[in-house]
């Protein structure tokens, strides 16, 4: 009899020694073990149990002495081939371990405690049902009626339902389990275990019409919907001013792939979009939906999972992490507001939700559809190429003009004396707003009550001890926190150096709450942002009060930009649109006139018209001025030709190694070598090298952070040479204590 070989990815690789590594398999489990199923191996020289998933099976080896598989811990595969190649893929894209792939594919709940024991048991319901027929049993309730006047009523409620919730049962006739039991022993009544989902809450089941769509959406959904058909892998971008109806281009996209037996993903950047999105598609698709995203519970991921991979539910909607969802038979998978950088994971495996997307739609043969207002450049100059399909919206659906915008310079207020975050333009906006009974919305990327505080005499300004920033003042408990590390501490009454009168300095979203109430006071005004949505659905009960209690403000960071719609809010105002223009980073200008153009398209969105206030201290700027007119072609054309100067995407690619550890000149003597071998393997004249230069904040929690960028065709061969790189890296001694990792296109922080 041949010996059976499993190759087996170890999860306690690292990815200097990530490979395939041959096991035996035992006796007992040739006619069980299958790829894409964990097992438990020994693994080192010390042979510590770890966890495995197996990549294939085959006989003989070239290896001698192979060590046992020592159990299998899944009673049948939980990855399949596709999912399996899928990691693979994201090992030699993202450079990262075959089991760091695998983790960020599987849901938490299939996971096992130190233990042992799973993270997630399935949840079952004790059932009751008649074991007999039911004619028997109405004479049998007839019969102990006058003796056992609950057992009878029991047989009775179980004569007219199939089966029960035997809690359920036993409530609703008053009876106790004692009367159940006897039922049982007499071999009246069964009980069994019916498995149940554990699922959000959704909305009612009653499905609605799919929308009307208007001439420019038709013929849109027409052209992509020819693509969506053809049974080819392809992509495209829909561009369409905010309020354009693309999400009912997009329902009627998925109703049609439904309606061919195929399975539908759509991906939303922000968890607080989900809710409305969920409400959105599930009055047109019902149980069809199912919802992925991290503030559901670990057992309702899980659950949802297994409706998605047991074709329970076919269309899925959810975050980042919903690219890998199980669904078979995919028909088209859709990426909303794909600019969003939420849609890119920091963690290992660090990767964009557009790459899976990419990939999963060329192995399953379907359409990938980017949507958004201000498409990332990258993908228009696609478009403008000719490797993307590329359609367009150019008006409301309801025919509404977009908003009105007014620039406001900000060092003319402060010579009139008015040094609050509101000017004075923005504040009889607000007025008016109040006066006619409509809505709201204020726009901060910070938040907190101010950036800093510093001594007005000697400069002294608080630092957190362990990152090179300031700690920012939250007014709500008068504490100093550090949104890198976590620290905190209270703020002094005087400057801890001099003695000197404090000042604070800039603002955040409490303080612009605190300016608000001044300026109306006895008014409700809701704040929107991590500090005040940090509790599980908080976000969802937030936006549910602002529409049906009609409160006429909301201040709130990026999670206010994109994607909702509320027909009674008339104004946004900007209130620092600088904020992010000077962040260090090739994509600052876009950034930057993604955020005021999607949050500006949040008003006029129902039949009044809207009205926007951008605040800045360079009114002149010109990607400020372009985002004001909306004019998304002429930002386009003005950032493209600067990425040719720079050398930037999409005319080149970016590649980046990243250094830390706690001792600063060690992590720089690491990047330098780490730089000399880049050039030698690579050449300096098919790349350019930059660095080790630090990055925006260079010390997080103790520890120094340096990078390597590295510009040039990121082919497979340059990438194999990074991996190298750090691999190299990573087993010199001389650079013991020093992390390293190679990303795709950094962003930097």
């Amino acid at each position: 009899m041949p010996v059976l070989i499993a190759k087996i990815a170890v999860s306690a690789a690292t990815f200097w020694i990530d490979r395939p590594y041959d096991y035996l398999v035992p006796e007992e489990f040739c006619g069980a073990i299958q790829p894409g199923m964990r097992v438990l191996v020994p693994f080192s020289r010390a042979n510590r149990q770890t966890e495995g998933i197996v990549l294939a099976v085959s006989d003989g080896s070239k290896l001698a002495n192979l060590k046992p598989v020592l159990s299998l811990l899944d009673e049948k595969p939980v990855m399949t081939e596709e999912q399996l190649h899928l990691a693979l893929f994201m090992r030699e894209r993202f450079f990262c371990t075959v089991y760091e792939a695998v983790k960020a594919i599987l849901p938490a709940g299939l996971w096992f405690h130190a233990d042992g024991s799973r993270r997630v048991n399935d949840k079952t319901v004790e059932m009751a049902r008649l074991a007999i027929p039911v004619e028997d049993a109405a004479d049998a309730a007839d019969r102990i009626r006058r003796r056992s006047p609950l057992q009878a009523s029991l047989l009775d409620m179980l004569c007219s339902f199939e089966a029960l919730p035997s809690k359920e049962l036993l409530l609703h006739c008053g009876a106790s389990r004692q009367s159940l039991k006897a039922l049982c022993s007499k071999e009246l009544v069964s009980l069994y275990q019916r498995e149940v989902f554990r699922r959000p809450e959704l909305p009612p089941d009653e499905l609605s019409p799919l929308p009307v769509l208007n001439d420019e959406q038709e013929s849109t959904f027409q052209g992509i919907s020819q693509l969506a058909l053809s049974g080819k892998a392809g992509c495209a971008l829909l561009q369409g001013v905010t309020g354009s109806g693309k999400t009912s281009v997009y329902i009627h996209l998925i109703r049609q792939q439904l309606d061919r037996g195929k399975s539908a993903i759509l991906l939303v950047p922000e968890i607080a979009l989900t809710p409305q999105m969920l409400k959105t598609f599930s009055s047109h698709f019902g149980d069809e939906v199912a919802v992925l995203h991290s503030s559901l519970s670990v057992g309702e991921r899980y659950d949802e999972w297994k409706r998605i991979k047991t074709g329970r539910a076919h269309l899925v909607i959810g975050t980042r992490s919903a690219v890998f969802a199980p669904a078979e038979n995919l028909g088209i998978l859709i990426i909303d507001e794909e600019q969003e950088e939420t849609y890119r994971s920091e963690n290992a495996p660090r990767y964009h939700a557009r790459d899976i997307a990419k990939y999963r739609c060329s192995k399953s043969g379907c359409l990938l559809l980017l949507g958004s207002a201000t498409p990332e450049l990258v993908s228009r100059y696609q478009a403008q190429m000719g490797r993307y399909a590329y359609f367009r919206l150019n008006k409301r659906f309801n025919e509404q003009a977009l908003p009105q915008v007014r620039i406001v310079d900000m060092k003319r207020e402060l010579r009139q004396g008015n040094g609050g975050c509101i000017s004075s333009i923005l504040a009889e906006e607000l007025q008016k707003n109040l006066d006619a009974g409509e809505q709201s919305i204020l726009f901060l990327n910070r938040r907190g009550a101010n950036k800093l505080i510093s001594c007005g005499d000697c400069g002294y300004t608080y630092k957190c001890p362990r990152c090179s920033v300031s700690l920012t003042y939250h007014s709500v408990n008068r504490r100093l926190l550090c949104h890198y590390c976590g620290f905190s501490r209270r703020v002094d009454e005087s400057c801890p150096s001099c003695g000197g009168r404090l000042k604070y300095v800039g603002a955040g979203t409490q303080l612009v709450v605190e300016e608000l109430q001044g300026l109306f006071p006895d008014r409700e005004i809701l704040r929107m942002d991590t500090d005040s949505v940090a509790p599980v659905g908080s976000h969802e009960e937030l936006f549910d009060r602002f529409r049906k209690d009609n409160i006429p403000f909301l201040v709130g960071t990026q999670m206010v930009t994109k994607g909702l719609n509320f027909e009674n809010v008339t104004l946004v105002g900007v209130l620092s649109a600088d904020q992010s223009l000077y962040a260090g980073d090739y994509r600052a200008g876009e950034r930057t006139f993604s955020l005021i153009t999607q949050v500006i398209g949040r008003s006029g969105r129902g039949s009044k018209e809207g009205r926007a206030v951008i605040q800045t201290f360079t009114p002149e700027n010109e990607t400020i001025r372009q985002a004001a007119m909306q004019d998304y072609e002429a930002f386009y054309q003005s950032e493209l030709s600067l990425r040719r100067l720079q050398n930037t995407p999409p005319f080149t690619d970016l590649l980046a190694m990243t250094f830390s550890g706690t001792e600063e000149e060690l992590v720089v003597q690491a990047g330098r070598f780490a730089r000399d071998r880049l050039e030698q393997l690579i050449g300096l004249r098919q790349a350019q090298f930059l660095g080790p230069t630090p990055m925006n904040v260079v010390k997080v929690n103790n520890r120094y952070r340096y990078r390597v960028h590295i510009s040039c065709h990121a082919g497979t061969a340059v990438r194999a040479y990074l991996a190298q790189v750090v691999i190299e890296c990573s087993t010199d001694k001389r650079f013991r204590g020093v992390s390293v990792f190679a990303e795709n296109d950094p962003v930097n922080s």
